[in-house]
């Protein structure tokens, strides 16, 4: 079974969502593939947006209070330790995610593209590094093992871009208005953090 996920490094619920999809293959001992997908959840953000408190973003952004984005994203934080992650949403930066997508693909060339997901996830939500400076990307990508210069010159070029937006029109086609966005088998999907059971019966019902 092969399960292609798009989702985005700085979208709270697709750390969830993956999670909850983990404790559901545990559940199951399904063997399946994963691949990842490029989902930019905010392409609009600038230059001068990218580093800033995503507290503050958010609440311009969206016209709410201080108060509503942090009740908003403490709730948020709640699933998480729920689903055993240790989510630091409220002090985490606003950033544009293409290049760490770039990244991302071509870690997966090289068969480490779920080690670099998960890296990032936790970068950007358990440690809030700010992922806008390229050397914090870096660092993280030779954490799973690749090798510096290659994404240095990965970095520095325009090398898959085309990769990305492919992955953001695909989604298109399938109907995706938001990430996390599961695709099994290119026979069936579901949109959203799931709960572990709603996995579980899909991954059940599935060959």
């Amino acid at each position: 079974m092969k399960i292609e996920i798009w989702s985005d490094i700085v979208c709270p619920f697709c750390y969830i969502g993956k999670r909850h999809l983990e404790q559901a293959l545990a559940k199951t001992g399904k063997s399946v593939e994963i691949e990842w997908k490029s989902f930019q959840l905010d392409p609009s953000v600038t230059a001068d947006d990218a580093g800033a408190s995503v507290v503050e973003h958010l609440a311009e952004k969206k016209g709410m209070s201080i108060e509503q984005v942090n009740g908003m994203m403490g709730r948020v934080e709640t699933m998480a330790v729920e689903a055993g992650l240790d989510m630091k949403l409220r002090s985490s930066f606003v950033m544009n995610t293409f290049h760490a997508h770039r990244v991302l693909h071509f870690a997966k060339s090289l068969g480490k593209g779920s080690e670099l997901k998960e890296a990032f996830l936790k970068a950007h939500f358990t440690d809030n590094m700010n992922l806008n400076e390229e050397e914090n990307l870096i660092q993280v990508a030779l954490s799973v093992g690749l090798n510096e210069a290659d994404v240095q010159r990965v970095l520095s070029s325009n090398e898959f871009e085309e990769a990305v937006n492919e992955d953001a029109y695909t989604a298109q086609q399938f109907g995706a208005r938001g990430v996390p966005f599961f695709v099994f088998n290119r026979e069936s999907a579901v949109s959203g953090a799931q709960p572990v059971e709603v996995f579980e019966q899909i991954l059940n019902e599935m060959n």
